[in-house]
């Protein structure tokens, strides 16, 4: 994922701060406890593609 692109993403629901996993391949958000997708580099920023963070992963650091 480039740096630069990710530097000026931000979730579309709360507009909050995004990390990216690369070994999920998953752009996260805390704030809302949301997993959007990347495919093909490209971060599918859609909350209908989203997934929910389980109890685990929403403690995560």
């Amino acid at each position: 994922m480039d740096k630069k692109l990710l530097s000026i993403l931000a979730c579309p629901c709360c507009k909050g701060e995004l990390i990216y996993k690369k070994d999920q391949n998953e752009l996260i958000c805390k704030g809302d406890g949301l997993a959007f997708p990347v495919r093909d580099e490209i971060p599918v920023m859609l909350e209908t593609e989203a997934r929910t963070l389980s109890t685990d992963e929403k403690l995560e650091k």
